[in-house]
């Protein structure tokens, strides 16, 4: 039974924005950013492809967002028990033929913008586009959601990190490069960093619904251990870098403090309005590290 919209009456800008989970949307804009860095270090730049790139990517996030808000309430894993913030459709606030629009409104405009792309990146872009649109949905759609069979983070580091990186660097130098994925590593490991926290907060709900994520299958200790090796294998990924690269790849390193800060908590046991936290936190250091590592890229 959903509960009474009493915070905001739907289909106002105020729900939409609740629904499209804002603090979630710098993971799909760094990915963009590190991999213009590199091509812009490399001699390439476009700005039609960063203004589309980034555009295509906000647009995924949104659409991958309403799936997942709608998706998972018609599977019974959103309920009043969850500790995260409210979903749109388990709240009322939509219905889900509305979030269901949004949805499509997202990613329609996401394949608008994807065709743009392949102006400069012919039809590899259009493969890009469709299977992250796809994975978009089967995360918790579909007859075979991966996101409740334990494979979320698995995608979440393939396609913010290699894919987004990778697709937004051969964007613009139409080439492919081994420096691109190397840059996409710590990219996505910090990314799938978020998921983690997020599904280590929601194991107990998640588990009562049959939503077997990997928080759910490997326990509450080892989805803390994995979190920091996560954040611990960024690092580790950018010093590698440096040694063959640049130095300068060690800027990311100022945020080393704040990365501390944000581990300590979780592997301490943090829980319930504590994850919450350590989650805003998790996008606040991914967003950090990101731009640190762009810039290390520019010298």
């Amino acid at each position: 039974m959903t509960a009474p919209a009493t915070a905001a009456r739907p289909g106002t800008v105020k729900v939409w924005m609740l629904a499209a989970r804002p603090p979630t949307l710098w993971a799909a804009v760094v990915p963009v950013v590190v991999g213009t860095a590199l091509a812009v270090a490399d001699g390439d730049f476009r700005l039609p492809v960063l203004l589309m790139a980034l555009a295509a990517a906000l647009l995924l996030q949104v659409g991958t967002n309403f799936a997942n808000d709608v998706f998972d309430f018609e599977r019974g894993a959103d309920t009043g028990e969850r500790l995260g913030p409210p979903r749109v459709t388990q709240s009322g606030l939509l219905t889900p033929s509305d979030v269901r629009r949004g949805m499509a409104a997202a990613f329609g405009g996401a394949v608008l913008l994807g065709l743009g792309l392949t102006y400069y990146g012919g039809w590899p872009i259009i493969a890009i586009g469709v299977l992250s649109i796809v994975a978009g949905i089967i995360y918790t759609g579909g007859p075979w959601p991966t996101g409740y069979h334990g494979l979320g983070d698995a995608f979440v580091f393939c396609f913010f990190g290699l894919v987004a990186v990778g697709g937004t660097y051969y964007l613009h130098t139409d080439t492919l490069r081994w420096a691109a994925i190397a840059a996409a590593v710590p990219v996505g490991l910090l990314i799938t960093a978020i998921l983690v926290v997020n599904n280590l907060r929601d194991r107990e709900t998640d588990a009562r619904s049959g939503k077997r994520t990997l928080a759910v299958r490997l326990g509450d200790r080892v989805t803390r251990l994995q979190y920091a090796a996560l954040v611990g294998g960024s690092y580790i990924a950018i010093v590698a870098m440096a040694a063959v690269l640049s130095w300068w790849l060690l800027l990311p390193l100022l945020s080393l403090p704040f990365a501390a800060r944000v581990t300590m908590p979780v592997l301490r046991g943090a829980m319930a309005g504590d994850l919450n936290l350590a989650l805003k936190r998790t996008a606040q250091l991914q967003l950090i590290f990101g731009l640190l590592l762009a810039a290390g890229f520019l010298p």
